[in-house]
């Protein structure tokens, strides 16, 4: 069972030609909010409002902490370890082969639902959009309908841009992030002369703790888990280690800041919502921003909001495509996977990760709905967020002397309580998304022993 224990070497992050020490903290702060703010508020504000009610205001905040928590920790191994790979490659360095395997086989899980999510997301407000111009396409083909045909849609015209080469520039990435910015200031000054403080009571009508109602976990914790996935896009901080020209100091602040930034954003809006509607009448949409001010009778800042949603969007899907390549690439270069898996074309394109991700990305986003695909998504993830921190505690005790570019602050306080919160977040999912993730992981056990095992580059 040896196997199972064998290490990567730990490759310092000391590259002979290292990239220009040039982010200071504002620029940590802008990355992380650039990442950050995206699907989540736009789509599943409505979800969570229906598990927590008005408490879902503090589901936000729970959520952003656990993951405060685990950004410091991502931040302390990308440090260490700056290779492609992200949890799965920090597992594998600390905590042996057999958890990498799982990691890597839980991001690959995570990478394709978040891609399904975000199309779901998309197409929830693109059908909007269509059905407001009356272009007559049948509801059952629509978000919510038999088949979601847009989020299909979106899924594979992503896979084509990815297969053509296409990169987003810096530029446009900035003018999106200020239009998802500023749409979402104009959803709160729209809403804010309607506020009704009556619509926050009962203010948990739910209670805290995660409860199972309809196959659902419901109460500020079950909603916190289902609002995890509106966090997602924070290791985009974790991974400028090597660019932060103080990166104790920076990384620090750059992390904590977007992530208080950004749940502060999160609850602002979603009192907003709240205030002006209650909860019970948009947590059933699937745009539930343009949903509300099309309640208060704005159906052109509804229009508006739910076009700077479908033109901010997509990028969201591409972001994670790539990410998904990135584990494939690993996990193939590594042997655990078959090699061919990582090969790339003559415009440096995975050509087969990227088909096989788009393509089943498209199929789940066209048969289940946001709330079922986020909350496996989330189940994923927190298995990652628990690995790394539980790599940076062992390499602590294992390697106490190795100089850390970034050092986790208060790091027997942040690692713990990241662990802690992500086992609680996961406890707070529905049953039967905890059972499907132990039984795709049972699955991956099996190829891994009946293929990656043998076959790994350290098995020789």
């Amino acid at each position: 069972m040896s196997f199972i224990t064998r290490r990567k070497a730990l490759e310092l992050a000391a590259p002979a030609h290292g990239l220009k020490k040039s982010l200071g903290w504002p620029h940590l702060v802008a990355l992380g909010v650039g990442a950050i703010i995206g699907t989540g508020i736009y789509t599943l504000t409505g979800v969570a409002a229906g598990l927590a009610g008005p408490a879902v205001i503090i589901s936000f905040a729970v959520a952003g902490l656990v993951c405060a928590c685990a950004a410091l920790c991502y931040a302390e191994m990308a440090s260490l370890t700056p290779q492609a790979g992200s949890a799965y490659t920090y597992s594998y360095v600390a905590l042996g082969e057999g958890v990498a395997w799982i990691i890597g086989w839980a991001l690959i899980l995570e990478y394709t639902l978040v891609c399904s999510a975000v199309s779901v997301g998309w197409s929830g407000y693109a059908s909007g959009l269509i059905r407001d111009a009356g272009w007559g396409v049948p509801d059952a083909l629509l978000a919510g309908g038999l088949i979601d045909v847009p989020a299909i849609f979106i899924a594979l015209v992503v896979t084509g841009v990815l297969l053509a080469g296409t990169h987003e520039s810096a530029t446009v990435n900035f003018v999106l992030v200020i239009v998802k910015l500023v749409a979402l200031a104009a959803f709160v000054a729209l809403t804010l002369p309607a506020f009704d403080a009556a619509n926050f009571e009962p203010f948990a009508p739910f209670g805290f703790g995660a409860h199972e109602v309809d196959g659902h976990k419901v109460g500020v914790m079950g909603a916190a888990a289902i609002i995890f996935f509106a966090f997602y896009g924070f290791d985009a901080i974790s991974t400028a280690a090597e660019e932060a020209k103080d990166p104790k100091r920076d990384l620090t602040i750059g992390i904590v800041g977007s992530m208080a930034i950004c749940t502060l954003i999160y609850m602002v809006v979603a009192a907003a919502a709240l205030g002006a509607v209650p909860f019970d009448l948009f947590s059933k949409s699937p745009e539930p921003l343009a949903f509300v001010l099309r309640e208060l009778g704005q159906p052109g800042a509804a229009a508006v909001i739910a076009g700077a949603a479908v033109v901010a969007m997509p990028t969201v899907i591409m972001v994670f495509m790539f990410g998904q390549s990135r584990v494939f690439f690993a996990m193939a270069r590594d042997g655990l996977l078959p090699r061919r898996l990582a090969a790339i074309d003559r415009r440096g394109v995975p050509v087969a990760v990227t088909v096989l991700t788009g393509v089943m990305s498209a199929i789940i986003a066209g048969v289940m709905p946001l709330d079922e695909i986020a909350a496996l998504a989330n189940a994923g993830t927190l298995a990652a967020f628990i690995a790394t921190a539980c790599a940076v505690m062992v390499l602590r005790r294992r390697a106490p002397d190795l100089e850390r570019p970034f050092a986790t602050p208060l790091v027997w306080v942040v690692a713990p309580a990241a662990v802690a919160g992500c086992l609680y977040l996961f406890t707070s999912l529905s049953a039967k998304t905890i059972v499907f993730f132990f039984v795709w992981s049972a699955i991956g056990v099996a190829a891994y022993l009946a293929y990656g095992r043998s076959r790994s580059a350290l098995a020789g």
